[in-house]
């Protein structure tokens, strides 16, 4: 038994020996393998690799570290890791973490290069320790991260733009999500009278104005659910104090925060509103004054007729004889009856006769003494500037403008009351924000303030409308303010109005002024009789022809007529020797008064024409009178006036 145990024990040794050497040449495989593996993941690594001693001297490095700093191995090396820093950086609180941890994540660091470019780069380190827990080095990992900070950076500066231009945009915007403002501009808010912080986070449906609410909620809630809406829309928002902006939303869908949102631009169209309203004033009185000129220029043709007749008439009729007075009666009504239509000439700015410059000061005077003897129970106020430059105006106009506005404070004080007339100098400069352009230059201001019952909103709107009225039937035409308007425009000014109702009104008239001074005017008298002669007679209305003809002959004339302007032609080019004077109407169908005068002149470029019209001297007659026309008359005319105009344009050099 114990041979047999002897021979097993070597054996048993053998064995056992051998195991030993294949579990050591498989530890010693797989060491190598693990080494092998490693050395490959070090090698082939996409990121930059390193092993340093604590002092920062390199002992290993991979292929991508050399890449990228541009260094060879041997150059590597060679180096110590703190020259590679472009900036100064905390090494003691980089050392201290790493070694208190044994690790330190993303910490960020500038190197540079070896072409002495500078690149960011992203450092995860850990510390390789010896049994004994001795550093022995630091192992750690380099990313260059240049392109995501420059990526980062441009981001910064993309938003910091955005942010900027949105900050200082002209237009209110705001950012709606979930149903709340959760981004406000600065200008929004002071648009609406809050601060940013005040309108942050609150329903934005809190500032809609409640007939506009449900529209745009039900737009705001097609745009969040992407179905079709407008994206431009008008609406009105309510500010701090309550009172209404007529705003233009434009309404787009963007993602904020990760969600979807509301990108909004508010719009204040209360400019734009005032100018469309501007706009469609002035449209309005300009269509208004063209019916108002037209329906003058007829009611002057027959008034005209009245007038001849009511003339012819007189001459015929013994000054005894009972109905001499009802005929003077009918020519005062006439009279009454030119004077509408001057009116109405005045509103359609068709009103000017004599333009010159006249003392604004002086018309005042003399016309406020007039209105303060026929209305007693006013108390007349003047403040007249003594250093007031004249105006390029037509007396009468002026004057009329004067009295008008001085009839409709009266008829605002009915108990009586006090009625100031001031003037002063001024400049575009100094007239403030106006609702219409106003061209450069000094003006007179006239100002008419009255203590009466004032205006209403509404009635003030349309105090210059013509034939609007708050008197009662037959107490008013409608006319007075109307015509002022006219006679203001129409000499270059403005004209505004103030008034609240229960606080009476102001009335502001600006005059250009003149540099020229006013002269004296001197009047000359000049006896009138019978005269000789042919005349032409031009008209397109029958009854005015027809009694401009007989009144003409009565005076002496021979008269030829004509029903228009190319019938006035052929007359004048068969009768030219004979025809001393044409007296010709400048609105007629067909061939009007301007080209029948230039026809005419061109047969003979000394015929003497007297221009006769309806409307005043402006606009049309004045350009006529520019190309040598030698006289006017306006209708309608007294047979002692047109035998007047008649005597004087035949008897011009």
């Amino acid at each position: 038994m114990a041979v047999k145990l002897a021979h097993e024990r070597p054996k048993q040794r053998v064995d056992e020996l051998e195991k030993e050497i294949v579990d050591r040449n498989r530890a010693e495989e797989a060491l190598r393998e693990s080494e092998e593996k490693y050395r490959t993941l070090f090698e082939d690594s996409r990121d930059a690799i390193y092993i340093t001693t604590r002092k920062g001297e390199f002992i290993d490095a991979n292929q991508a570290a050399f890449d990228l700093l541009g260094y060879s191995r041997e150059e590597m090396v060679a180096l110590n890791a703190r020259q590679l820093y472009a900036t100064a950086t905390n090494g003691g609180r980089f050392q201290k973490e790493i070694e208190q941890k044994g690790f330190v994540r993303d910490y960020e660091v500038k190197l540079r290069k070896k072409d002495g470019a500078v690149i960011d780069c992203l450092f995860n380190v850990s510390v390789r320790r010896a049994p004994d827990g001795r550093i022995l080095a630091y192992q750690g990992i380099i990313r260059d991260i240049t392109n995501r900070k420059r990526a980062e950076e441009a981001l910064r500066e993309s938003e910091e733009k955005y942010r900027t231009l949105v900050e200082r945009a002209s237009e209110g915007i705001a950012i709606i999500q979930n149903g709340l403002l959760k981004y406000v501009n600065p200008h929004l808010a002071e648009m609406a009278g809050y601060t940013v912080a005040e309108l942050t986070d609150t329903p934005f449906s809190d500032y809609i104005h409640p007939d506009e609410l449900p529209s745009v909620l039900e737009n705001y809630r097609r745009r969040m659910a992407g179905e079709d809406a407008p994206s431009t829309y008008e609406g009105a928002i309510i500010d701090k104090h309550g009172g209404n902006i007529d705003v233009e939303f434009d309404v787009g869908l963007i993602a904020y925060q990760g969600n979807p949102a509301a990108f909004t631009i508010v719009r204040d169209l209360t400019e734009r509103k005032r100018l469309e309203a501007q706009l469609r004033l002035a449209q309005k009185m300009e269509a208004l004054g063209t019916l108002a000129g037209g329906i003058a220029h007829n009611f002057n043709n027959l008034l005209t007729g009245i007038m001849g007749c009511s003339s012819l008439v007189l001459l015929e009729t013994d000054p005894t004889h009972p109905n001499c007075e009802h005929l003077k009666n009918i020519e005062k009504l006439v009279e009454s009856g030119a004077k509408l239509t001057r009116q109405l000439l005045g509103y359609a700015r068709e009103g000017r006769y004599e333009v010159r410059p006249i003392s604004l000061n002086q018309v005042i005077a003399e016309t406020a003494n007039t209105f303060a003897t026929m209305r007693k129970d006013i108390r007349v106020h003047q403040e007249l500037a003594g250093d007031l430059p004249d105006i390029r105006a037509d007396w009468g106009q002026v004057e009329q403008v004067l009295l008008n506005l001085c009839v409709n404070a009266a008829d605002a004080m009915p108990g009586g009351g006090d009625l100031f007339l001031k003037t002063m100098n001024v400049t575009d400069k100094d007239m403030g924000a106006k609702p219409y352009k106003i061209s450069p230059g000094a003006y007179a201001l006239l100002t008419v303030r009255d203590t009466g019952i004032g205006m209403d909103k509404e009635t003030r709107e349309r105090a210059f409308d013509p034939f609007f009225t708050t008197k009662g039937m037959g107490r008013g035409t409608g006319l007075g303010l109307a015509s002022v308007y006219g006679i203001v425009k129409a000499h270059g000014g403005y004209i505004d109005v103030e008034s609240k109702k229960g606080q009476g009104s102001t009335f502001s008239l600006y005059f250009p002024t003149s540099e020229r001074r006013a002269k004296e005017a001197v009047k000359r008298t000049k006896r009138l009789t019978k005269g000789t002669g042919t005349i032409l007679l031009v008209d397109d209305e029958h009854m005015v022809l027809e009694v401009s003809v007989k009144m003409l002959e009565r005076l002496g004339y021979t008269v030829l007529e004509a029903k228009g302007g190319r019938e006035a032609i052929d007359i004048y080019e068969a009768h030219k020797n004979e025809i001393d004077l044409v007296v010709l109407d400048m609105i007629m169908p067909g061939m009007g008064g301007g080209e029948t005068y230039d026809r005419i002149k061109e047969i003979n470029p000394g015929v003497r024409v007297l221009l006769s019209s309806g409307y005043s001297l402006d606009g049309q007659a004045s350009e006529i009178l520019n190309r040598g026309c030698d006289g006017f008359i306006q209708k309608p005319f007294k047979m002692e006036e047109l035998l007047g105009k008649v005597t004087e344009t035949m008897g011009k050099k």
